[in-house]
Order: C-alpha cells, then sequence, then structure tokens
C-alpha cells in the first residue's frame, strides 16, 4: 500500500454540491436557480396550503358552498330626519277651548322641552288666559230668552311640568314631489290653573278672587317639519281640575249677601279641552350624526 511523501499535500476532496471537474462557488452571481450553488426558493418548506391545509378550500368545497341556499335579510333604515336628541324645543301657540259652549277660555301660550332621548323629553308650558275668556253668544241668548242663568267660570293662567314621548315618525308626499316628515307624540303632566267664578247668579253684590288649584294634563301632538329644525304644531289637550262654582241661591237679607261664605257652591271636576296650535323651533338648528363604532 503506497503512502504519500512526508510533508506532501493530503488528498483534497470535491466540496457538497460541487459539480465533477472543478469547485464552485455558493455566491456565485452567475449561477443560475435549479444549477448547483444555486439557492433553492422552495427549500425548507412550502406554501400556506402545505403548512395548513385546513385554511385552504377544495374545488369540491366550493362548489357544494356555492349550492346553498343563503337567507339574507337586508334593511335599508334612512336616518333621522329630525334629530331630537339633546335638543330644545320652543313651542309657542293659540289655544282654543272645545268643549265650553257657554264660556270659551283662549289665548297665547308657550312651551319648552328637552330631549332626555330622541323619543322622550322633559318640560314645561303656560298659557295666559287672562283678557281672553269670551261669553258665547249662546249663553247671552239663553240668559236674555229664559232668564236662566248657568255658572261660568273664568281662567287667568296655568302652568304645567310635562312629559313627552314620540311613539312614530314619518313621512308623506305632498304638493307635486315634495316629501314632508312628520312625527307623533303622546304628552301629559301635573301643575296648576287660575280660575274664579264668573258673578252671574248675583253679579251686583259677587266679586270672586282669582284662585291656584292643581290641575294634571294629557294630550296628542303632529309636527309637520319644514325643515329639520322648523315644524308646524298641532296639540289636543285636556286639562282636569276641580272648579268651585257660584252658588245658585241668593240670601234673602243685605247681610247674607255679602257674606262671602254663601258665594260659592259645590265643586266639579272640570275638563278644559283645548286645541293648540302653534310652530316649533328646535335649538341648536344643525347636528352632527355619531355612527357607533
Amino acid at each position: 500500500m503506497a503512502q504519500g511523501k512526508k510533508g506532501g499535500k493530503p488528498a483534497t476532496t470535491p466540496a457538497a454540491g460541487a459539480a465533477a471537474g472543478g469547485d464552485i462557488e455558493i455566491d456565485d452571481p452567475n449561477s443560475q436557480p435549479g444549477q448547483p450553488g444555486a439557492a433553492d426558493p422552495g427549500a425548507g418548506g412550502g406554501g400556506i396550503c402545505d403548512i395548513d391545509p385546513s385554511v385552504c378550500s377544495k374545488p369540491a368545497d366550493v362548489a357544494a358552498a356555492a349550492k346553498k341556499t343563503v337567507h339574507a335579510e337586508i334593511y335599508a333604515v334612512q336616518q333621522i330626519y329630525a334629530l331630537r336628541y339633546h335638543r330644545f324645543e320652543v313651542q309657542p301657540y293659540w289655544a282654543f277651548s272645545l268643549n265650553d259652549q257657554f264660556v270659551s277660555h283662549n289665548g297665547p301660550g308657550l312651551g319648552i322641552n328637552y330631549y332626555i332621548t330622541n323619543v322622550l323629553a322633559v318640560g314645561i308650558n303656560g298659557n295666559l288666559y287672562s283678557g281672553f275668556n269670551v261669553d258665547s253668544d249662546f249663553n247671552f241668548q239663553n240668559r236674555r230668552a229664559t232668564r236662566v242663568a248657568v255658572p261660568l267660570n273664568e281662567y287667568q293662567w296655568g302652568a304645567n311640568l310635562n312629559f313627552t314621548y314620540v311613539p312614530m315618525y314619518g313621512k308623506f308626499a305632498g304638493f307635486g314631489d315634495f316629501i314632508f316628515h312628520y312625527d307623533a307624540y303622546v304628552v301629559g303632566g301635573v301643575g296648576a290653573i287660575s280660575t274664579r267664578p264668573i258673578p252671574v247668579i248675583d253679579p251686583d253684590n259677587r266679586n270672586f278672587p282669582y284662585k291656584p288649584k292643581i290641575a294634571f294634563n294629557a294630550g296628542l301632538g303632529l309636527r309637520i317639519f319644514f325643515n329639520r329644525w322648523f315644524a308646524a304644531d298641532l296639540e289636543l289637550r285636556d286639562y282636569i281640575y276641580n272648579e268651585q262654582l257660584e252658588s245658585l241661591s241668593i240670601g234673602r237679607t243685605q247681610k247674607e249677601q255679602q257674606d262671602q261664605s254663601t258665594w260659592y257652591g259645590g265643586n266639579s271636576l272640570t275638563n278644559n279641552v283645548a286645541a293648540q296650535l302653534g310652530v316649533t323651533i328646535f335649538f341648536p338648528f344643525s347636528w352632527e350624526y355619531r355612527l357607533p363604532k
């Protein structure tokens, strides 16, 4: 067995990946993929489907999904035309009494509401009746023809604390292509009303002072919007209170006639049903929708 000479070079071994007949540098820029010395992009793993086949749909799965029946419900919801949430509402109006055929209780009024939510508001309203109470022609003709007087009362003012709830709103077309937006609401509350009997039984001796009384109210209203802050308003409100009427009897003597304790008759639960026609102004005039994130 032959041995190499002492001090000679050891036999060289070709590098891994080297082609027969010579050495190839790994970082050789002239090397091409697929040739010895080139980096293989597929080496060490494949695509996402090779790593986790469950995330990739197979052709059979796609075909089966396409045949499934989809029950989709799509709702087209329009943004509210006049948003009420956190806005003030000012309502100047004129009230007409509807259910008293002997005397009318008309007068101006003003309501102010603040909407805690888009459908719930708390507010106040007041009515001024003094100077606007009118004895009806029917009552005048009745007294003159039959010599029979009916106990009457007149109002001075009214003030109430109210809650308003808006259960319905929408729109309708009118005047060609013009779209009117509206809302309907219910209102109710408690307050006071100052009234007194009108002396018709013994007007020469009796002079009644105004007295405030507890009054409850309930009603329905309709608003028709002309823009996002201005609307026409029609409301039907019933003010309910306990009225004290004039006594139908007259004392025989002058002393008895001057006794104020004999002026008042019985109490009567009174309903003052009024139509209130006015306008509604919302403040601020504009707002910005903030959709939930």
